[in-house]
C-alpha cells in the first residue's frame, strides 16, 4: 500500500521507493555514505517489470548504483561503455548518429528508418531510436543493462539487450542541489536541483543543466567558408520537471516534462590512410586539404587534426512528456500500472560530406538535411502474485511519424575533381591520355561523336574550340537535390510473463509478446537547379562513349549518376505500406541448490521490425523499386549460475549464451549511400561474467565483468541478399567476425569512501575497460580495425560527513589512449573493393586498395575539478 501519512512525514526519500511500488528504489540524494549499498541483497533491479532481488533474476544483468555511476562520470549512454563488458556505443557523423551494440550486435545509427537493436527505456519510456535517448541524463538513480533479447516485456527493438535508466523521483524531504564543473578544453558546467512537498500529498522535483566544452578536434578550414578551426564541442542544455502525486493510500501517479538542446560543431572525421587521389585534393583546395599520405600509401599514425571547409553545425532538440500512474489491487494482490509518453526529438544538421579542405560536396545547416522522429506511447500492465505465482499481463500501442529531410551541395571543385578521377583511371590504362581536370564536358557535349569524344580525351578537354572542345556542362554549383520522406507507423502488441515457483527452489517463467506492425512510407526525391542534366547528357552519348572506351563505359558512366546526380530522381515519388506480425517470448528455468546459489537455462525469441531506407539506393543507375528491407528475428539460449558468497557480499555470476540471428539488419555505407541488407544469418556465442565485492573495509567495494564473444557472419552469396548487386561490398562478411564484436572484453571498479572524522569524508574510484582487436566498418575492410586498448576513468573526492559539500577531482581517459571509435570509407576518394572476383575468393584485393580511410575518434584525456553542494 500507498501509505500516505508515511510518506508525508518521512525523512528519507528511499522510505517513499519502499513505499510506492512503481519507483523501485528511488534512493534518497542525501543519503550518507555509509547508506550505500553493503551487500548483495541490496542490489534491487526491475528487469521483468518488478521489484526483484538482483541474484533472483534469471537474466544476464549489470546493475549500476548512483554511486558507481557518479564514481565513474557516468553522464550520457556513451559514458556506460566503460562500466559494461560487451557494450559499445559510438557516434559518426552527428551526435545524432549514436549507436549501442550488445554482445557485438546492434544497428548503424546513420539512417533514420532502421530501428535499434539496443532498446532504451527511460522512466519506463522506449525510446525508438539510440540518438533519441542520447543526451544528458540528470540525476540517475540506477541503470540497468539486459543482454540478450528482452523482447516480452521490453517490447519489439531489444533484440540485442536493453539499456533501462532510472533516474531520481520526488521526494517528500525538502532538498537542494547544485554542481559546478571546470575542466580542460575550456569544459565548463552547472547543475541544480530541487526537491520537496508542494502539499500534503504532492511533491516535485527541477533539475537543470547547461554544459559548454570546446573541440576535441582541430580543423584546417581550406577553401572556406567554415570559419570554426575546432569540431566536437559541446554546448547542451537541459531542464526536467517532475511531480510525484498520492491522492490515496493505493496510488501514485508520476509526472515528467524535460526539454533539451544542442548547438555544437560535430563530427569531423580523420583521414588514418591517404590514398592515391591525394594530389586532385591538394591540388584543388588552400593548403594540403588532408593529411598526406604516408609512404607506400600505408596508415598514418594517429592525429586530431582533420579537414572540413564546410560547417559541421548540428543543432538538437528533444522534448517529451510522461505519466505512469500505478493503482494497487488489495482484493486481488495486485497492481495495475499505466504508461503514457509522448516525445518529440528533432535535428537540423550540417555536413561536410568528404572531409577535406577542398570544395566538393557538402550539406547545409539550412534546415533541408536532419530528421525528427514524434511518437505517442500507452502501455497498461496488470501484475500481481500468490503463494506459487508471480503473474503479469499486458498491452502496449504506439504510433510513430519520423520526417526526414536531405540535401546534398555540389562544391565548386566538384566537377574538376570527378574529372581528375575519370581521367586517372583512363590515363593508368593508356597512359597517352592526359590527367586533367577539364574533362567532363567531354563525356556530356551535345550530340558527341566517338572522334570527338576520344580527341577530347586526348587533349584533356583543355582546346577551347572545335569538334574535340569540352563544350558540354558540368554539375552545377550549389544545392543539387532536395529529398523528403516521412515514414508513419503504429504498432500494437499483448504480452504476458508469469513465474510459477513449482517449489521453494525451482520456478518456471513463461513470456509470450505477439507484435503488430504496420508502416507506410512517402517521399518525393527532387532534383533542383538543373542536376542531373550531366547524368542525362552523358548517357545520351553512351554509344560514342562505348566506342571509344569499351568495356569501362559502364563504370565511367555510373560516376555520372551517382544517387545524388541521377536524373532518374527528377521529381519522383515513393509510397509504400506494409504490415506485419510476429510472435516472441521466453521460457526459463531457474533453480536454487541452495540460498546462495542458482541455476538457470532459458530460451527466448527476439523480433525487430522491418523498415524502409529513407535515402536514394539505387543498383547501377537504377533507383530500386522498393525500400523496405525484412523483419529481423533472434533465438537466444541461455545458462547461467548466480552466486552470491562471504556473508551475502560477493556476487559472482556467469551464463553462456547462444544467439542467432535471421535477416540480421545490417546498415552499411556502400560509398555513395548508408543501405540497410538484411544479412541471412549472425550467431553470437560466448560468455558473460560479473563480480560485485562489498569487502570488510568500510566503503571499499569492487564491481567487474568480463564478456567473451564469438560473433560471426554466416556463409552467404549474392544470391540471398534481397539486392544481390550489394554483394561486392560486403564480400567479406561471410563466415567472419562481425564488426564491433571483440572476442574479449573486461571491465573493472574500485570505489572507497568513508567518513574519516572532524566532519569529513574521502573517496577514490578507479574505473577500466579492455578492449580486444575488433574491426569497426560494417564491410570488415582491413583498415578499419582497431587494435585493442585500455581506458581508464578516475576521480578523488573531500567532502563533508553530511555530503553537504564535496570537492572532486577527476580525469576521464587518464593514459590519454588513442582509439578509433568507427572508421568509413572517404566519398569519391578510391575504391577497395574491385568488380571482379579476386584470388581469395572476394572482391577485395589489399594490392589494388586505392581508398582514402577516415575515422571518428575517441576522446582524448579530460580532467577537472566539480564542485557540489548539497542540502
Amino acid at each position: 500500500m500507498r501509505l500516505t501519512n508515511l510518506l508525508r512525514t518521512t525523512v528519507s526519500a528511499s522510505v517513499v521507493a519502499a513505499c510506492a511500488f512503481g519507483f523501485a528504489g528511488a534512493a534518497s540524494a542525501q543519503s550518507a555514505p555509509q547508506d550505500a549499498p553493503a551487500t548483495i541483497d541490496d542490489i534491487i533491479v526491475t528487469a521483468q517489470k518488478r521489484e526483484q532481488n538482483l541474484q533472483d533474476v534469471p537474466i544476464v544483468v549489470t546493475s549500476l548504483s548512483q554511486e558507481t555511476l557518479q564514481d565513474a562520470g557516468v553522464r550520457d549512454i556513451k559514458d556506460l561503455q566503460i562500466l559494461t563488458p560487451g557494450m559499445t556505443v559510438t557516434s559518426t557523423s552527428s551526435e545524432a548518429s549514436t549507436t549501442a551494440r550488445i554482445r557485438g550486435v546492434g544497428t548503424v545509427g546513420d539512417n533514420p528508418g532502421l530501428e535499434s537493436s539496443v532498446g532504451v527505456v527511460i522512466d519506463g519510456v522506449y525510446r525508438s531510436r539510440n540518438s533519441v535517448g542520447f543526451g544528458d541524463l540528470g540525476e540517475l538513480q540506477r541503470i540497468e543493462i539486459l543482454k540478450g533479447p528482452q523482447g516480452t516485456l521490453f517490447g519489439k527493438n531489444t533484440s540485442a539487450g536493453v539499456i533501462n535508466i532510472m533516474t531520481e523521483a520526488p521526494s517528500f524531504t525538502q532538498g537542494y542541489n547544485a554542481e559546478l564543473t571546470m575542466g580542460n578544453y575550456g569544459a565548463q558546467g552547472v547543475s541544480g536541483s530541487v526537491t520537496g512537498p508542494i502539499s500534503d500529498n504532492l511533491a516535485f522535483r527541477l533539475y537543470g543543466a547547461q554544459r559548454k566544452r570546446h573541440g576535441f578536434m582541430d580543423i584546417d578550414t581550406g577553401d572556406g567558408p567554415r570559419s570554426e578551426t575546432t569540431d566536437g564541442n559541446q554546448d547542451f542544455g537541459t531542464i526536467r520537471g517532475q511531480l510525484l502525486w498520492l491522492p490515496n493510500d493505493n496510488t501514485s501517479i508520476r509526472l515528467i516534462a524535460d526539454y533539451s538542446s544542442r548547438e555544437e560543431f560535430c563530427c569531423i572525421g580523420t583521414q588514418i590512410r591517404t590514398g592515391p587521389t591525394y594530389p586532385f585534393i591538394d591540388g584543388l583546395s588552400n593548403g594540403p586539404g588532408q593529411r598526406p599520405p604516408a609512404a607506400g600509401f600505408g596508415p598514418l599514425p594517429f592525429s586530431r587534426t582533420g579537414y572540413a571547409n564546410r560547417s559541421s553545425a548540428q543543432d538538437i532538440q528533444d522534448k517529451g512528456l510522461s505519466v505512469e500512474a500505478n493503482i494497487d489491487l488489495p482484493s486481488m494482490n495486485a497492481t495495475l500500472t499505466s504508461v503514457t509518453s509522448w516525445r518529440d526529438w528533432s535535428s537540423t544538421l550540417g555536413h561536410e560530406i568528404d572531409y577535406t579542405g577542398a570544395d566538393i560536396v557538402y550539406r547545409n545547416n539550412d534546415g533541408d538535411f536532419g530528421y525528427s522522429v514524434e511518437n505517442l506511447t500507452q502501455e497498461f500492465r496488470l501484475a500481481g502474485s500468490n503463494a506459487r505465482l508471480d503473474w503479469l499481463i499486458g498491452v502496449f500501442a504506439t504510433s510513430e511519424t519520423i520526417e526526414r529531410g536531405d540535401s546534398w551541395y555540389y562544391g565548386a571543385d566538384y566537377t574538376p575533381f570527378l574529372s581528375f578521377l575519370l581521367s586517372a583511371r583512363l590515363n593508368a590504362a593508356n597512359p597517352a591520355l592526359p590527367i586533367s581536370p577539364a574533362t567532363i564536358g567531354c563525356y556530356t557535349r551535345a550530340g558527341q561523336t566517338a572522334a570527338g569524344f576520344g580527341g577530347c580525351l586526348a587533349t584533356g578537354g583543355m582546346t577551347p574550340t572545335g569538334p574535340t572542345a569540352a563544350t558540354g556542362p558540368g554539375f552545377t554549383v550549389g544545392q543539387g537535390f532536395e529529398d523528403f520522406y516521412e515514414q508513419d507507423s503504429t504498432s500494437f502488441a499483448i504480452f504476458t510473463n508469469n513465474s510459477w515457483h513449482v517449489t521453494d527452489a525451482f520456478d518456471i517463467t513463461l513470456g509470450l509478446r505477439y507484435t503488430h506492425d504496420n508502416k507506410s512510407v512517402d517521399g518525393r526525391q527532387v532534383n533542383v537547379n538543373g542536376n542531373g542534366g550531366t547524368c542525362a547528357a552523358a548517357l545520351a552519348n553512351a554509344g560514342a562513349i562505348g566506342a571509344v572506351l569499351g568495356a569501362a563505359t559502364p563504370t565511367i558512366l555510373g560516376n555520372f549518376c551517382l544517387p545524388w546526380s541521377n536524373a532518374a530522381y527528377n521529381n519522383r515519388v515513393v509510397s509504400e505500406s506494409f504490415d506485419d506480425g510476429e510472435l516472441s517470448g521466453t521460457i526459463k528455468a531457474a533453480y536454487r541448490l541452495n540460498d546462495s546459489v542458482m541455476t538457470y537455462v532459458s530460451y527466448a525469441r527476439g523480433y525487430k521490425s522491418f523498415g524502409y531506407n529513407l535515402d536514394r539506393v539505387q543498383t547501377g543507375i537504377t533507383p530500386n523499386a522498393s525500400l523496405l528491407f525484412p523483419s529481423e528475428v533472434v533465438d537466444s539460449y541461455e545458462a547461467g549460475v548466480k552466486m552470491t558468497l562471504l556473508d551475502r557480499t560477493l556476487l559472482l555470476n556467469a551464463t553462456y549464451y547462444d544467439q542467432t540471428f535471421e535477416n540480421f539488419q545490417l546498415n552499411t555505407f556502400l560509398g555513395t549511400a548508408f543501405v540497410v541488407e538484411s544479412i541471412p544469418e549472425l550467431t553470437s556465442r560466448g560468455v558473460d561474467a560479473d563480480m560485485v565485492w562489498f569487502t570488510p573495509i568500510q566503503g571499499l567495494s569492487f564491481q567487474g565483468g568480463v564478456t567473451y564473444t564469438d560473433a560471426k557472419y554466416g556463409n552467404f552469396t549474392a544470391a540471398d541478399l534481397s539486392s544481390p548487386g550489394n554483394f561486392p561490398q560486403l564480400s567479406l562478411l561471410p563466415g567472419a567476425r562481425a564488426s564491433f564484436a571483440p572476442e574479449w572484453s573486461a571491465t573493472g571498479s574500485i570505489n572507497y569512501d568513508r567518513n574519516v572524522g572532524n566532519g569529513l569524508r574521502i573517496g577514490l574510484s578507479l574505473a577500466a575497460k579492455y578492449m580486444d582487436d575488433y574491426n569497426t566498418g560494417s564491410d570488415l575492410l582491413p583498415y578499419k580495425e582497431q587494435l585493442a586498448y585500455t581506458t581508464m576513468n578516475g576521480r578523488f573526492l573531500i567532502g563533508s560527513e553530511d555530503e553537504r559539500w564535496t570537492a572532486e577531482f577527476w580525469v576521464q581517459n587518464l593514459t590519454d589512449e588513442e582509439y578509433i571509435q568507427v572508421a568509413y570509407n572517404a566519398p569519391l576518394q578510391g575504391s577497395a573493393f574491385q568488380t571482379t572476383v579476386q584470388p581469395n575468393g572476394t572482391y577485395y584485393n589489399p594490392a589494388l586498395d586505392t581508398q582514402t580511410y577516415d575515422a571518428f575518434l575517441g576522446q582524448p584525456r579530460t580532467y577537472g575539478a566539480t564542485l557540489r553542494f548539497r542540502y
